[in-house]
This record gives C-alpha cells, structure tokens and sequence, in this order.
C-alpha cells in the first residue's frame, strides 16, 4: 500500500504540476521573477511532501495545487491589468551603468557586487566595463548590455549593403523520421524529399540524423 500511494501521489501530482505549468505559461521559466521561483518551490513541496504521507490523498493534493494555482494565476492577471501592482509583484528593471558611468546605488540596492556585475555583462559579449555605454538589470537577474558605438559590431546598414531576405530554417528530418507537418509547411512531398537526400548521399530516411530546409539553399544534411 506505501508503494502504492507513492506512485499515486507522482502520477497525479505530474498530471497536476504539467497541467499548472502549461495554465501560467511559459513566463514560469524563461523570465523568472523571485515569486516565480518561490511559486514554483511552493508547487513541487505540496506534491513532495505528500509523498511521505499517506494521510494526505488525492483530493487533498488536488485542493492545494488548486488553491495555489488560482493565486498565481490571479497574480499575473493583477501585473497584466494594474502597472501599480507590476513593481510591487514583478520589481523594476535598474539601471546599473548609465553613460559610461557605474551606478553603484543600484548595485547595492539590488545586492550586487562587480564581479558579478562582470560576470553578466561577459555574458552579454562585453569583456570591460569601459566598453559600456549603459547596463540594465532586469527582473529575472539578467542584463542588457549596449555597447559604446566605437565598440558596437557594425551593421549591414552601417556598412551600406544591400540586404537580404532572412529565412527560418525548417527541421524536415530528425532522429531518422519524418517531420511531416514541417515538410508539408515547406511545400514538399516524400518524393521530393528522397530525391534531396539521395543527393546527398543517404539511402533512406533512416540513414539521416537530421535535416535542415532553408529558402534559397541546397538541404542540409547529417547522416548517422
């Protein structure tokens, strides 16, 4: 019975959690605030700690998630409607270099050191400090760099070429299957599709690892 109730509890505790995940969106993870991490805790300790016990059932979990979904949620439709709430809730974005210029206020008011202020802008291609012009942190703990113009990357436009179409590239085989809907989005068929990768000599669907459709150019492809 105690093995029973702890696969019950994960089974339904992942049917549970995924279900939460794909209602709150995909801001959970790609821009997480310090209330995102501590939500996302807060979810994966009511279905942990019923693991351990067995007076806790299935309506119990489902009651708690619930409960704490609805706050979350109720959260983020609070951010999205009243800009008042989104400091308080969310935080700001702050200003840690401005003109060239360290603004050390914002670092101690965020609790940041240099060589963490370092570490993030060698993570946004800036090697010295000199080279910065301004420095955003934001609220998930990244930051946004822009460079001072004599250190910027040039443009196309900088440069005055002529510009090109940018195209997406499109997976058309993976792990040596098909990726049907991708190849129908593309405007081929399975005939045409041997016909290119004939030609680049595999044998069959099965011999390629990956394949890759770009408007304009030849297939690309990676056999085993």
């Amino acid at each position: 019975m105690e093995y029973l109730h702890i696969v019950s509890v994960l089974v339904i505790g992942y049917i549970f959690l995924f279900a939460m995940a794909k209602l709150l969106g995909k801001t959970q993870i790609t821009q997480i605030t310090p209330f995102d991490f501590i939500s996302a805790i807060v979810l994966g300790e009511l279905v942990g700690n019923a693991l351990y016990d067995e007076k806790i059932g299935i309506l119990e979990i489902f009651f708690a998630v619930a409960v704490w979904g609805v706050l979350i949620f109720a959260t983020e439709i609070i951010t999205q409607k009243f800009k008042r709430a989104r400091k308080l809730l969310e935080g700001e974005p702050s200003i840690v270099i401005k003109k060239g210029k360290i603004v050390y206020e914002e670092l101690r008011k965020n609790h940041l050191d240099i060589n963490q202020l370092q570490h993030l802008l060698r993570s946004r291609d800036v090697f010295s400090i000199r080279e910065c012009e301004y420095a955003i942190l934001e609220t998930d703990g990244t930051i946004s760099a822009l460079k001072k113009p004599m250190y910027a990357s040039p443009t196309v436009q900088d440069m005055n070429l002529p510009f090109n179409t940018v195209g997406l590239p499109v997976t058309v085989i993976l792990d040596g299957e098909v990726v049907w809907d991708n190849l129908k989005s593309v405007g081929w068929d399975e005939s045409k599709l041997m016909s290119e990768i004939k030609t680049s000599g595999a044998r069959s669907v099965k011999d390629v690892l990956y394949a890759e459709w770009k408007e304009g150019e030849a297939l690309h492809v990676q056999t085993y």
